[in-house]
């Protein structure tokens, strides 16, 4: 009888929603309506009212989204016998509903996310044998070092825990590759790394062939261990002491489940970070999904592996034959795999591992373009929605995730709609100025006050749409072609250690100017229009403003593209910790002020300037849970006087292997510090002031990646003359 009634309020509701959207009214009390649900979201928003006052502002919310989609679909397509006008017009509804339907699976996911849990620390006496993956293809050998160190430093009992580096760079396939150099290099890296895991303590492993990328690799390494729970880690993720303490007790609460999945922090910004300066002060882009769409993920028993800073249930991927390989996104796939065999996952949002990103522009599409592809095939061979196994809630959070990665299709389509007014007087959306106002505009002013209410203080106005932009350009062409031929993609290691060492454009940034010139010829236009033809002032006004907001970001992004120099791809942790400088066997008290993996800034007192240069120095301190200090050699690379103490920039030199637990226990240890600084970034300027600190970004880079393409076209002029 509940059941029952629960269905006929259901049918109640839906009934009353459709007789809402559908209503028919004029303009003018549909301008009205729209102010007044813009109105009141904004002063739930002031007030903070959360619970169900958020969701009361949602659901306002998404009545003038529907009733806009409603308005859309009966009123504003061309008519089909105009096909010239209908073709783009249909496209561009397209595009718009399927914004509409992201935004619906995005209310599903996030509206009313998990908040993060309580720290649930393993019992002594219950504690798992683990194993630890790190995989490697070619990275370099520092970089294993000191993620290895930070593995093997994990505080965790010593016989239950086994640290593997599977070796992908050194196979056999490589090492009696028919190429002389790739083997001769494959075989000086084998020799090298296996000396380095001798050294660190943790066990080495390849294999014959590189088969199935980095599933393959993870798969041959449960072959030759034996662990109850496996831990996986990039080469370039190395965890803090407390990450097994933090995710390994959830294993004994709950038999049936297969994945604990921590967030990914990373120490360096991206292309976009670095070439706008904004890693210091905004989130990034990576924390709207670990901070909220990963625990929104949660609610739903969705939250899925990442590939790496998570620990898996070894019985669980033995049932499912491993880790899945039939994509290039192993991770996600292994995922959908076990969920639907009845497995369960959880998420921690606190970030136990730091790691690095793509330091180019170049780089992180070709990142961005696997995922891409990756998620397009599991789309394709495994479909979620009707995988069988999967809970509803499970289906619509993995096509949520899935169907994102379609975004290039309708942003490029909302790139270029203007165009076909301005440039060929189409009418591919039939609307007044008036209607336009009131329904559109409040539609997508709306639709920006509901991102906000769900992402606030992880995502700033705008940075999503330029993020868009800027990958649509280059995941176009990589998306179309996995359609085309979903088994031709194949698993690319992204290039992480990369450094810049001069100011420059992007190799791959070329679209990028085309696509700002003519969208500025079209803002010509529009003026042009916009006084030769006043009869379409209103039409050709809103089409304007559409296609200047275009622009506006068009040119943002020409200072994502314009490259500034950076000498090391490594970033510098503020750290707070007592040492001991040495200078020639003299000893000063002194504080680290920062550490990046290549070196430290320490404060050093009593110290004489000159007595830093040329000299032997060492850091003399006490690593977490040891009870004696340890002695870290140091070269000085420059001193500064500050007054009352001397800030000395050092470089680490180890020496022998446990120089690279000492670095790896300075910068990976204490897992709050990444905490602290991603708080110390989290705040909501607003709709408005969001909005304005946009604009002025725009502006600069707008300029500044103009001032790089007229310096780059000079140093090309410069170098034909001299040949």
């Amino acid at each position: 009888m509940r059941h029952i009634g629960t269905i006929i309020l259901w049918a109640l509701v839906s009934a009353l929603v459709i007789l809402v959207i559908t209503l028919p009214i004029n303009l003018q009390t549909q301008l009205i309506a729209s102010i007044a649900v813009v109105t009141f979201m904004a002063v739930i928003k002031v007030l903070r009212a959360e619970g169900i006052w958020r969701l009361i502002a949602l659901a306002f919310g998404t009545a003038v989204v529907l009733r806009y989609v409603y308005w859309r679909t009966t009123s504003t397509l061309p008519p089909l016998n105009q096909l010239e006008n209908f073709i783009p017009g249909f496209l561009l509804y397209l595009a718009e509903m399927y914004s509409v339907m992201m935004l619906a699976l995005s209310l599903f996911v996030v509206a009313m996310p998990l908040p993060p849990r309580k720290s649930r620390v393993a019992e002594e006496g219950r504690l798992p044998t683990v194993d630890v993956f790190v995989p490697s293809y070619n990275e370099d050998t520092g970089l294993l070092a000191n993620t290895l160190a930070a593995a093997k430093a994990m505080d965790y009992p010593a016989d239950k825990l086994t640290v593997w580096l599977l070796d992908d760079g050194g196979t056999e396939q490589k090492r009696n590759a028919a190429a002389v150099i790739e083997a001769q290099v494959a075989e000086a890296r084998h020799r090298e790394l296996q000396a380095l895991c001798r050294d660190l303590g943790v066990n080495y492993l390849t294999r014959a062939r590189n088969e199935h990328a980095k599933a393959g690799n993870m798969n041959n390494g449960m072959q030759h261990s034996t662990g109850e729970l496996i831990a996986v880690f990039d080469a370039d993720h190395a965890p803090a002491r407390d990450f097994l303490r933090e995710t390994v007790g959830y294993f004994a609460d709950d038999q049936k489940l297969f994945l604990v999945q921590t967030p990914h922090f990373f120490l360096n910004p991206d292309p976009l970070e670095r070439n706008l300066r904004t890693f210091e002060t905004m989130p990034s882009e990576n924390e709207m999904f670990y901070g909220i769409i990963q625990r929104g993920l949660d609610k739903w028993n969705a939250a899925f592996f990442c590939g790496s800073a998570a620990v898996l249930r070894r019985t669980a991927l033995n049932e499912a034959g491993g880790f899945s390989g039939l994509s290039i996104t192993e991770d996600c796939e292994t995922a959908l795999a076990l969920h639907s065999r009845g497995w369960n996952s959880v998420y921690v949002d606190k970030p136990l591992i730091a790691g690095l990103q793509p330091a180019t522009f170049a780089s992180f599409i070709g990142q961005r373009s696997r995922w891409a592809q990756g998620m397009m095939q599991i789309l394709r061979f495994r479909f979620p929605l009707f995988k069988r196994g999967l809970s509803l809630p499970q289906r619509l959070c993995y096509m949520s995730s899935m169907l994102f990665w379609l975004f290039p299709f309708p942003r490029t389509i909302f790139l270029f709609a203007p165009l076909f007014y301005l440039f060929f007087d189409l009418e591919i959306f039939t609307a007044s100025g008036g209607e336009f106002l009131g329904y559109t505009l409040a539609y997508m002013l709306v639709n920006l006050m509901m991102q906000n209410y769900l992402y606030g203080s992880f995502r700033w106005p705008w940075i999503s749409e330029l993020y868009e932009y800027v990958q649509s350009v280059h995941l176009l062409p990589a998306v179309v072609s996995v359609m085309l031929n979903p088994t031709k993609p194949t698993f690319k290691v992204t290039a992480k250690d990369e450094s810049i060492r001069e100011s420059r454009l992007s190799e791959i940034s070329r679209p990028f100017f085309v696509i700002f010139a003519v969208l500025f010829v079209a803002f010509l236009m529009s003026i042009y229009r916009f006084y030769s033809e006043p009869y379409k002032a209103d039409v050709t006004f809103v089409v304007g403003g559409w296609n200047l907001l275009n622009l506006i970001i068009a040119g943002c992004a020409l200072g994502v593209v314009s490259e500034r120099s950076e000498r090391a791809a490594s970033r510098r942790v503020t750290v707070k910790r007592r040492c001991t400088f040495i200078v020639d066997g003299r000893e000063y008290p002194s504080t680290l002020e920062n550490v990046s993996a290549n070196g430290a800034r320490v404060q050093v007192f009593g110290l004489e300037p000159d007595l830093a240069k040329d000299a032997r120095c060492a850091l003399r301190f006490t690593p977490y849970g040891a009870g004696q200090e340890e002695v870290l050699p140091v070269d000085v690379r420059n001193v500064e006087n500050l007054g009352s103490v001397i800030a000395v920039g050092c470089r680490f030199m180890p020496e022998v292997a446990r120089h690279h637990s000492l670095v790896a226990d300075l910068i990976f240890a204490n897992s709050n510090q990444w905490s602290d600084f991603q708080v110390s970034r989290r705040y909501n300027p607003g709709l408005f002031r969001g909005s304005l600190w946009f604009l002025g970004i725009a502006v600069y880079q707008t300029s500044r990646g103009l001032l790089y393409l007229a310096r780059s076209l000079g140093g090309g002029r410069k170098k034909e003359a001299a040949s």
